[in-house]
Formats: C-alpha cells, sequence, structure tokens
C-alpha cells in the first residue's frame, strides 16, 4: 500500500515522504494512528504542506535538542555504587543507572535506550557517555563514578549508630547492677 507520511517514523520515513508499505502495517498502525494518509491523488496535491509542515516541526524539535545538548554538556553528573577497596566495583555502571541520574537531577525524562556507553563502567573514576537526543544530535556528558564510602558521610552515620548501641547497652548493664543489689 502507498502512503504519504505526516509525521517522522524512526528508521521508516520522514514527514512527507511518499513510501510502499505493507498493507498490515499501513492499516493497523499507520492509518489508525494518523501517522500517515493513503496516497490518493487528492493527497498527492496536499504533499507540499505536509512536507513544509514535517520540516517546519523538524526545526523546532531541532532547536529544542541543541537547547537539552548544552545543558547536558555543562553539567557533571555523580554516580555513587559500592567499590572494593582497590576502585572495582560490585556490578557495573550501566546506561540504566546513568539515565536515571540524569532523569533525577535535571528533571527531564530520559531513556535507557539513548544513554550509549562503549562499554559497562567498572571501576571509580572520570568517564564520558553520549546521550541521543533527537536523532541527528547526541550529547556527550562528564561521570563521576564514586565510591558510597568515599564521601565519609555514611561511615560517619554508621559509627555514630554503634556508639549510641554501644552506650545503650552500658546504661542498661549498670541499670542491671543497680538492681540486683
Amino acid at each position: 500500500m502507498r502512503v504519504i507520511f505526516l509525521d517522522d517514523v524512526p528508521n521508516v520515513a520522514r514527514a512527507g515522504d511518499v513510501k510502499d508499505v505493507k498493507n498490515g502495517y499501513a492499516r493497523n498502525f499507520l492509518l489508525p494512528k494518523g501517522i500517515a494518509v493513503a496516497a490518493t491523488s487528492e493527497e498527492m496535491k496536499r504533499i507540499e504542506t505536509i512536507r513544509k509542515v514535517g520540516l517546519e516541526r523538524q526545526s523546532k524539535l531541532k532547536d529544542g535538542a541543541q537547547a537539552l545538548v548544552e545543558r547536558l554538556e555543562s553539567s557533571k553528573f555523580t554516580i555513587k555504587v559500592r567499590s572494593g577497596p582497590n576502585g572495582r566495583l560490585y556490578g557495573a555502571v550501566t546506561n540504566v543507572m546513568i539515565a536515571e541520574e540524569v532523569s533525577r537531577s535535571l528533571e527531564l525524562d530520559v531513556d535507557r535506550r539513548d544513554v550509549m556507553l562503549a562499554e559497562p563502567i567498572h571501576e571509580t573514576g572520570s568517564f564520558e557517555a553520549k546521550i541521543k537526543v533527537h536523532p541527528e544530535i547526541s550529547a556527550n556528558i562528564r561521570l563521576s563514578v564514586e565510591d558510597i564510602d568515599s564521601t565519609g558521610s555514611e561511615v560517619e552515620s554508621i559509627s555514630s549508630t554503634e556508639d549510641s548501641t554501644q552506650d545503650s547497652l552500658e546504661n542498661s548493664d549498670t541499670d542491671l547492677d543497680t538492681e540486683e543489689q
């Protein structure tokens, strides 16, 4: 079936393209969702306006993506994970963890499939990753992978809890000693 695409469909077509697609794909997906229309003679006359609207929409999306790239590249993200004494991680930092950190830090929605790592990160240090923000635009982000215990705040809170537990045990022991006498 021959259709005219009204919207961009990744890896298939751009708005205004005329393509032959399988009948089931057109009838069950493209036409009901309003992504494409059947390529009739009337629709073929409108093709130039469809292309213009598609190009305008693409340029707006591209401008927004460029602003997002600047925001991403100016930020530095820190991921805290558990590691061994030599800096090797228990597990790995993956694209899922990076997407969650970027989403949390900048309050925007980043899909794990948009984060590109050459390979998972298995040690502490500074790294770079790419985030695909538009089909034509990617942002390079800086990551810092740190050990959870390196800040010392969590170690201090654990030791202070142990101290208070030890103090309460000593107090209960002295209370028992006085009651026995």
